[in-house]
């Protein structure tokens, strides 16, 4: 680590507060360009810590740039895991006030719920289809604290990989009884299409994504807990909203899932 406590809790402080203020700020390495990978997860870890302290809970935890359409957008190629709070949460079909988000975004996902612990290192995709009780359609809301949504690795993981919001919804079914690689999806916004793609987008199949959160958590020496919801990475590139939108995700097999933004 290459950050002293104090300025990792500094800025922790900071990109949380401009989160509750729905406020943007420069990326953090513009100041401090010499941070490396664990002072991110610090900063993360430090915006969990201070979450549960104010007493939120954490309800899952996400892949984010796991698809090679939003590694193309954001300018990355590795993925990137967070953390989802309580207040992350919207009911199916629920609102989504714009006034609590600086530039929001959505993105059509897999949701995986999870029956049995994960654990890396070697944690693979057949571990993780063992280890999953069922999947649902997701749409994640992401909305970066950075400036004009432009940012690198470093301080997208410092952010908490711009989590916002979370909906499920749609039909809880076995992976047994789903092709997860091959299951298509349509996102549609006040109700035409705005983006089309199946889960081999996700890093060649949703898994994959969860695989490769079990491997990160277990260099830090933890896990994927039985009964955790994880959400797998965005499918297609994360769509624009604002207040009067509609958003739906249909998941071939699985249902479908929505929000609006008000």
């Amino acid at each position: 680590m290459k950050l002293d406590t104090a300025t990792i809790a500094d800025l922790a402080a900071h990109l949380e507060a401009c989160q509750l203020e729905a406020r943007d700020t420069p990326k953090i390495t513009d100041e401090h360009p010499g941070m490396d990978w664990d002072d991110a997860y610090a900063i993360q870890d430090e915006i969990r810590r201070r979450k549960l302290a104010r007493g939120l809970r954490v309800v899952g935890l996400k892949a984010g740039l796991t698809s090679f359409a939003k590694m193309k957008q954001m300018g990355v190629d590795t993925p990137v895991f967070g953390f989802m709070t309580d207040d992350y949460a919207i009911a199916d079909g629920g609102e989504c006030a714009v006034s609590g988000l600086i530039h929001p975004k959505v993105e059509p996902e897999i949701a995986f719920v999870t029956k049995t612990a994960l654990k890396g290192p070697g944690c693979h995709i057949g571990a993780v289809l063992a280890a999953t009780d069922f999947v649902m359609p997701g749409i994640e809301v992401i909305d970066s604290r950075y400036r004009d949504f432009k940012f690198d690795l470093k301080s997208v993981i410092a952010d908490n990989t711009s989590a916002a919001r979370f909906v499920i919804g749609g039909r809880a079914r076995p992976v047994a009884d789903v092709d997860l690689r091959t299951t298509g999806i349509v996102l549609s916004k006040n109700g035409q299409p705005v983006a089309f793609g199946a889960g081999a987008a996700v890093l060649g199949h949703p898994a994959a994504a969860i695989a490769a959160l079990a491997n990160h958590l277990g260099r830090r020496g933890q896990e994927i807990p039985a009964g955790c919801l994880i959400l797998s990475g965005g499918i297609t590139e994360a769509v624009s909203v604002e207040a009067g939108d509609s958003i739906t995700l249909s998941v071939q097999g699985l249902g479908s899932t929505s929000l609006r933004f008000v």
